[in-house]
């Protein structure tokens, strides 16, 4: 048990989720039923090999003197904590954090010699830790966009209506998406959508941007009103404008010429976006209305020649 539930944690953080009655899933069930079928097959047929196995000393004794784990499940643990915290580190918003933290609770109670409930009470922990990290990622499917990594539609629904007083909405949309698209294919596509959102994410004058849907982000400005975000909004257009995207050429040969025939190998692309601004105010009272006045002012961005805030 000490030795197969740190890997066991490992596959269930790490392996995509992908629901419990699909393939996927099933192979999961599997691999489960697999582990204990050759677990039973060891205990009956090798049982003092296993025992032998599983209390290899690497180190010398004195080293791991401390806890009662065996060498062989102190290894599994770490190794699997080191490639637990790498994926963490490669993307800090992944709920893979919450397993680390479990499997240190884990730990932790494997551990623990005193005599009590504190063997209980780290197990409990390491439950709780891991309910915490599944309610986490089901947020962060329902909330969080997960090409731009900018809360969705749905938070953005949620976050309008807790707005008291004065605030303003920027609808945002990336110029000439769809003919981009179809010159340069839908994946060089999602790395736009990806570099333009990041440079919402740092707009000026505190706005929060949100993935609207498509190639149109929104930004909301509470307790500002139009005037105010007006400038701060023209500036991160100029951002998105003078910021040069970068990307490969669509039939770049994935082996490098020897001989330097004087072509660039990446493409410099100038973006533009077209954003409509409204605030709330007497004809505008709800946030769906200022919503709505937002996208007209989007719509007449575009009329007018695209690259421009409008109001």
């Amino acid at each position: 048990m000490t030795f197969l539930v740190p890997i066991n944690l490992g596959l269930v953080a790490l392996l995509p989720e992908r629901g419990t009655l699909t393939a996927a899933g099933l192979v999961r069930w599997v691999l489960l039923g697999v582990q204990v079928l050759i677990i039973v097959f060891l205990a009956r047929s090798f049982p003092e090999k296993v025992v032998t196995l599983l209390t290899t000393h690497v180190l010398p004794r004195r080293f791991t003197a401390w806890t009662p784990l065996q060498q062989p499940a102190i290894i599994a643990f770490l190794a699997i904590a080191v490639l637990l915290v790498m994926a963490w580190l490669s993307e800090p918003q992944s709920p893979v954090r919450g397993y680390v933290y479990a499997m240190i609770a884990v730990f932790a109670a494997l551990s623990w010699r005193a005599a009590g409930p504190g063997q209980e009470i780290w197990l409990a922990t390491a439950g709780l830790i891991l309910v915490a990290a599944v309610i986490e990622a089901s947020y962060l499917m329902a909330y969080r966009d997960g090409l731009t990594e900018l809360p969705g539609r749905r938070a953005l629904n949620e976050a309008l209506p807790r707005l008291s007083g004065q605030f303003t909405v920027a609808m945002v949309d990336v110029d000439h998406f769809k003919r981009f698209n179809d010159t340069y294919g839908h994946d060089a596509g999602d790395h736009v959508l990806r570099l333009v959102a990041a440079q919402l994410a740092q707009s000026p004058g505190g706005g929060t941007a949100y993935r609207y849907g498509g190639e149109e982000f929104a930004l909301v400005f509470p307790g500002r009103g139009q005037e105010e975000c007006l400038p701060h909004l023209e500036e991160l257009r100029e951002m998105v404008e003078t910021h040069r995207f970068t990307m490969r050429r669509r039939f770049r040969p994935r082996v490098k010429p020897k001989a330097d025939k004087g072509r660039k190998s990446r493409l410099a692309i100038v973006i533009t976006v077209s954003i409509g601004v409204a605030e709330r105010n007497h004809r505008n009272t709800s946030p769906d209305q200022v919503v709505q006045a937002a996208d007209r002012a989007l719509y007449r961005a575009k009329e007018a020649g695209r690259n421009r805030v409008s109001t």
